[in-house]
């Protein structure tokens, strides 16, 4: 019987310093894999979850995001994280994690949505449907998605456990934790303007196509602010801790060389 929030883990344990990783949507702890593998990060200690409802882990009784960003603000705790890093969902939770002040440290938004506008239409119009209608149109997402990672540019090792995990995903699961994702980028906060007003370093990492995306609005807020680092990864890159690994550790490392 799987448990919520297990662990993956790399490095010594008694590294001076540690770093929180939290997966993407229907992606499970080890799709950090690569990035915790990069000579950037050699001698950190690594602590990558699986959050719950995701690559077949199981539900909590609250997968709002708030509730996600509590639960890893204690596991960020538990392990003496210095930095907290996060893809698509899980880069939601670290801005949760920041923003509410579960956090307090450096932080490395992947790939993230700051409003509905930045998420994918495809996705956000299966999730809703699928809020009507029952599972059935998340069920053909997850049919679809081993096709999307096929073309992805990762080594086919991990690209056969990230098709695997995939196929874990519930798709009854997966609406309850999408719905909460999607309510809380929609409600009517400028995201972009609390990150810069909480003088925390972030970086936030979009590549040019591919991982959804930032309006102007939000880019020119977030390039203004002294404590934000607005990365862009050239080319088309859909998973980005899986497909440019080095890039992404190499901005970890980043953070870490600004933790207290």
């Amino acid at each position: 019987m799987r448990e919520a929030w297990e662990l993956l883990t790399a490095g010594p344990e008694t590294a001076d310093r540690s770093v929180l990783l939290l997966p993407g949507g229907a992606n499970a702890a080890r799709s950090y894999n690569l990035v915790m593998a990069e000579p950037a990060l050699s001698g950190v200690r690594l602590v990558a979850t699986t959050l719950p409802g995701m690559a077949g882990a199981p539900l909590t009784d609250d997968v709002s995001v708030p509730a996600l960003a509590r639960r890893a603000g204690e596991l960020a705790k538990e392990h003496r994280c210095d930095v907290v890093v996060g893809f698509s969902h899980g880069a939601t939770v670290a801005l949760e994690m920041l923003l509410s002040g579960h956090f307090r440290g450096p932080v490395v938004l992947l790939g993230i949505s700051l409003t509905t506008e930045d998420e994918a239409g495809f996705f956000r119009a299966v999730v809703r449907a699928s809020q009507k209608v029952g599972s059935w149109p998340m069920a053909i997402l997850f049919r679809l998605m081993p096709l999307m990672v096929r073309s992805a540019q990762t080594p086919e090792p991990h690209k056969r456990e990230l098709i695997e995990d995939f196929k874990q995903n519930s798709a009854k699961d997966s609406v309850l934790v999408c719905r909460e994702y999607l309510d809380y980028i929609a409600e009517a906060r400028d995201f972009a303007a609390q990150l810069a007003k909480s003088g925390n370093p972030v970086w936030v990492v979009h590549a040019e196509k591919g991982d959804s995306g930032l309006t102007d609005a939000e880019r020119a807020t977030l390039q203004a602010a002294p404590n934000l680092t607005v990365v862009t990864i050239p080319g088309s890159v859909f998973l980005l801790p899986d497909e440019v690994p080095e890039k992404t550790a190499e901005v970890v490392a980043n953070a870490l060389a600004q933790a207290s």
